[in-house]
């Protein structure tokens, strides 16, 4: 019954919207990322996002904005260079990553008056977001719930074969760079929720419990989702019971599921073999 008179506060019910949100397009998201082995690509585009923050503050202007140009940029450079093979992806991500990081450090150190609060930017504060926040999740959830339901076989094609795709006649190009561009625009409304530190776990601890227990594509966005808003849902109450930070908070809950998971699992797979 308290959990419902925690939703007649509009900072709560704004919480647990925006954690229904995230937990379905980075459900979504994060499964093509596991998939596509990208998750250290999308931690470059995530801390690279983090120079348009900085920026954003030098010259007065909204800070998800100036993130949301960055990551667009990391991304799509980030693919670009990787197929062309100009430089080794890992040496590309260690660069988006750590130029992204400094450009954020040095204007914000450079921003006239007092240095701002960076905890809600570098950890997350899902307890700050607005109704402003909340159109953008809401607008970028059904973006990417029509891509994938629109061109479900042609994402599956080419996230485990891009040859076969290609002799499919399907524009893998364009599959992918707009792929990229959902990626990163997930990961800057999901900064909010998780901060930039550790929003990378939103992308990939659901995905990863889920894939304990299925290897098929569409049962692991599902459960994705699932987890996702069960580990948001329940790190929030804790965060706000405990007075803690909600980002922290929200990502123990999501590996708390994937320890609960893995031993789940280890015990099935213990009685499995003692029956037998």
């Amino acid at each position: 019954m308290e959990i419902f008179q925690l939703l007649e506060y509009d900072f709560f019910r704004n919480a647990f919207l925006a954690a229904f949100l995230m937990s379905i397009t980075c459900g979504i998201i994060g499964t093509y990322i596991v998939a596509r082995r990208m998750v250290f690509i999308s931690g470059g585009i995530t801390h690279a996002s983090f120079g348009g923050v900085g920026i954003s503050y030098f010259f007065g202007w909204p800070p998800m904005a100036g993130a949301a140009v960055f990551a667009l940029i990391a991304a799509i450079t980030t693919e670009n260079l990787t197929r062309k093979k100009v430089i080794r992806n890992d040496s590309l991500i260690a660069v988006m990553w750590s130029l992204g990081m400094a450009i954020g450090i040095i204007f914000i150190y450079l921003t006239p008056g007092y240095a701002p609060n960076l905890m809600s930017f570098l950890f997350g504060s899902i307890i700050t977001v607005t109704t402003t926040d909340l159109i953008l999740m809401l607008a970028l959830t059904l973006v990417v719930m029509l891509f994938f339901i629109l061109f479900y076989r042609i994402i599956l094609f080419v996230s485990f074969d891009e040859q076969f795709a290609k002799t499919r006649g399907i524009p893998v190009m364009l599959v992918n760079y707009t792929l990229i561009i959902l990626v990163a625009l997930t990961i800057v409304l999901s900064i909010r929720v998780a901060g930039i530190i550790l929003v990378l776990s939103l992308l990939t601890i659901p995905q990863n419990a889920a894939n304990l227990f299925t290897s098929n594509f569409s049962r692991i966005i599902i459960w994705s989702v699932i987890l996702g808003f069960i580990g948001a849902f329940s790190g929030l109450l804790v965060s706000y019971y405990l007075n803690i930070p909600s980002g922290a908070t929200i990502i123990f809950s999501l590996v708390t599921i994937y320890v609960l998971g893995r031993a789940i699992k280890a015990i099935s797979s213990q009685r499995r073999i003692l029956s037998k």
